[in-house]
């Protein structure tokens, strides 16, 4: 999976120093109403890995538990003011 830049995105996220670009990159999200929102590609093969598994799986590096998260599949989950 590959974050990509989008139009709506209000902030840049940069990746930790400790981690070099191969393990990280930077996330452009879209922040508003308590939520902030990414969007992500995938290669053609992982997309059909997805369509006969029907699993994803979802790391956060948060520390020691699990903050709020959604995955969502639909043209545009933002919201345009």
């Amino acid at each position: 999976m590959k974050p990509l830049e989008f139009k709506e995105a209000t902030i840049e996220l940069k990746k930790p120093q400790s981690m070099d670009e191969k393990d990280c990159g930077s996330l452009f999200i879209h922040q508003a109403d308590g939520a902030c929102t990414s969007l992500w590609t995938a290669p053609f093969w992982k997309r059909v890995q997805f369509l006969i598994q029907g699993k994803m799986w979802l790391t956060v590096l948060s520390g020691s538990s699990q903050p709020p998260v959604k995955l969502e599949i639909k043209k545009n989950a933002v919201k345009e003011n």
